[in-house]
């Protein structure tokens, strides 16, 4: 499917992935195993997108890596996927390891995760260190992660109506009520697994490099959570790069920064062991 305004196409490997992608050849893809046979000569990135992400959002973000010669896949939750995650979020992160687990992304991978996009890769790795021999092949071929408005646990009855109802605070604060009594009623099914993620995110088994882009105006991924994962990560031996901007929107840093942003990801992404990409790295402003 081509958009408008755009040479990027857009392919579906399942339901919670989609290539983005210049080159308009059709992807062979196995729907049971998610194996992509024609896109290994390319790094990859997967962006974890943020909740409702719009298509022609997600698309300038694709634009930046695209320019550069990379493939890009997208993965998103949908707000009933994150609120009950049993038979939502943790089949979306199932998916999501089996296709890391299946190809081999001989060029490298990266990450590029936003907002909610930090939980679901936390369910990835509850799912990843269940068989952790298994799955240690996925771990070991990510070679960078950057967080961009990475949200915690505690911030999700503020940022689920902020995604739902950007410009109505009337709706916000029904939902945000709502949010407030569905973590406290369902513990079990819900916030446990919020819990446990965050946790599996605040020890992430990811030893590469990773840049967080924050702001101090940002009410959903705080300066405060943020600095906590990083100052976890380099606990651990994580090479971390942290940008805090004054005044700047949640998941909105590209938009208002998109300069300096532009220049912070491909700063962090050449110290990266990721080969077949273009040089020098920049993107088209």
């Amino acid at each position: 499917m081509a958009t408008p305004r755009s040479d990027i196409t857009i392919q579906e490997i399942s339901r919670s992935l989609q290539v983005f992608s210049k080159d308009r050849t059709t992807i062979e893809k196995d729907p049971k195993t998610l194996r992509v046979g024609n896109f290994s000569d390319k790094p990859v990135v997967l962006i974890f997108a943020w909740l409702n992400a719009k298509q022609k959002h997600l698309i300038k973000y694709a634009e930046l890596y695209t320019e550069q010669g990379y493939d890009v896949v997208v993965t998103q939750l949908t707000p009933w996927q994150l609120l009950w995650p049993m038979k939502g979020s943790q089949l979306v992160a199932a998916d999501i390891v089996k296709f890391l687990k299946n190809n081999e992304f001989k060029k490298g991978l990266l990450f590029h995760g936003f907002s909610v996009g930090g939980y679901l890769w936390g369910e990835c790795l509850v799912h990843i260190l269940r068989d952790l021999p298994t799955y240690q092949v996925v771990l070991d071929r990510v070679k960078g992660q950057i967080w961009d408005s990475a949200a915690d646990i505690t911030e999700i009855p503020e940022g689920v109506p902020r995604a739902m109802f950007p410009r109505n605070p009337t709706l916000q604060n029904a939902l945000r009520k709502y949010m407030i009594y569905h973590m406290k009623a369902f513990h079990e099914p819900a916030t446990s697994h919020y819990i446990r993620s965050s946790q599996m995110f605040h020890t992430n088994q990811l030893r590469c490099p990773a840049l967080f882009l924050v702001s101090k105006t940002d009410p959903v991924g705080t300066e405060l959570a943020n600095s906590r994962v990083r100052d976890n990560w380099e606990n651990n031996g994580v090479k971390c790069t942290f940008k805090v901007w004054d005044r700047s929107p949640h998941v909105g840093h590209f938009r208002k920064h998109r300069e300096e942003y532009t220049e912070l990801v491909f700063n962090h992404i050449r110290q990266l062991e990721l080969s077949g990409q273009k040089q020098p790295l920049r993107a088209k402003l």
